[in-house]
């Protein structure tokens, strides 16, 4: 059975016990968040990947770090739906989902301008959020950490792919598949194939950080919603009208996991982006594919001129 967000109703998840956990309800879900207190009147928000294990956590490297960053912006790190700490219905996601989830937390909590900070295939949510924030006025820009190839962001997969992988997905078969996906070795194997560009920047905080994650089985929901293709559409157009500036940031040996893809060398990755966004600036930053957690000082370096420049506009 395929099921959407607007069609489930589950209970809050338990109190979190960090301090630092804060946390707001949206749609009757509980969803989660940290902040990183710091100056100046625009923040950033912090868009984590999907992925086995993974959540605002993604971004700890980076906010260890950003104090050195000039202006130190305040950070927000939310957990999306069915990830982190937040609540983790079985639902095939959508990237509406998440960015209603979004524009929620951004109109309610965050209250200001953001920049926001979208890892790898998360742009399409960055996309809608952008969208539908527009009559708020608070995004100022957005910068994309490691966007996906041109070809995956420029062509849809059919719906009766992504509702056949989704049934796949949600059923036994994909709850083995989790409990295998969701092993140190597999892990380990993946991030150094599929995400880092060298394997001793593959930690075991990293590890640790996936394995724990990946502990609560319904984690798995966002996790196949992401590869069952709900967000793999042709976003052509969405790109060539946004409105805001936009920095891309393309890893020096960035790589794509989708067929159509792999011949796509990172230069011109990098080229189709600036070439179709109306206020682009791209910079091609050392690594590979997950930049803010591999190359964290490089990538502050590379956005600081970026998040100077919108906070002063």
């Amino acid at each position: 059975m395929h099921r959407t967000m607007s069609q489930l109703n589950v209970p809050l998840s338990p109190d979190l016990a960090p301090d630092s956990v804060q946390s707001y309800s949206w749609r009757d879900y509980h969803c989660t968040y940290e902040v990183v207190p710091g100056t100046g009147d625009v923040a950033l928000l912090l868009i984590h990947p999907i992925g086995v294990g993974l959540s605002r956590q993604f971004w700890y490297p980076f906010c260890q770090a950003w104090g050195s960053a000039a202006p130190a912006a305040p950070l927000y790190l939310p957990d999306l739906l069915g990830c982190g700490d937040s609540s983790m219905p079985a639902a095939s996601y959508q990237p509406e989902d998440w960015a209603e989830q979004l524009l929620h937390f951004l109109t309610t909590i965050v209250q200001q301008p953001v920049i926001l900070v979208a890892q790898g295939a998360l742009l399409p949510v960055a996309l809608v959020l952008a969208q539908r924030a527009e009559s708020t006025g608070l995004i100022r820009g957005l910068i994309l950490a490691g966007p996906p190839s041109w070809p995956v962001m420029t062509t849809e997969a059919p719906a009766w792919q992504n509702r056949l992988l989704w049934r796949i997905f949600d059923s036994p078969v994909g709850q083995l598949f989790y409990r295998y996906a969701r092993r140190r070795q597999f892990l380990a194997s993946f991030s150094e194939k599929q995400l880092f560009a060298r394997p001793e920047d593959i930690t075991e905080e990293w590890l640790s950080m996936l394995v724990a994650g990946a502990a609560d089985a319904d984690s798995r929901h966002a996790v196949f919603s992401f590869l069952a293709g709900f967000w793999r559409r042709d976003y052509e157009t969405d790109l060539e009208t946004l409105r805001q500036p936009t920095l891309v940031a393309v890893g020096t040996t960035a790589s794509s996991i989708s067929q159509s893809g792999k011949s796509e060398t990172p230069e011109a990755r990098l080229q189709q982006y600036l070439s179709h966004l109306p206020q682009g600036e791209g910079i091609q930053v050392e690594g590979r594919n997950v930049l803010p957690y591999e190359s964290t000082a490089q990538f502050i370096a590379a956005i600081a001129p970026f998040v100077a420049a919108q906070c002063q506009t």
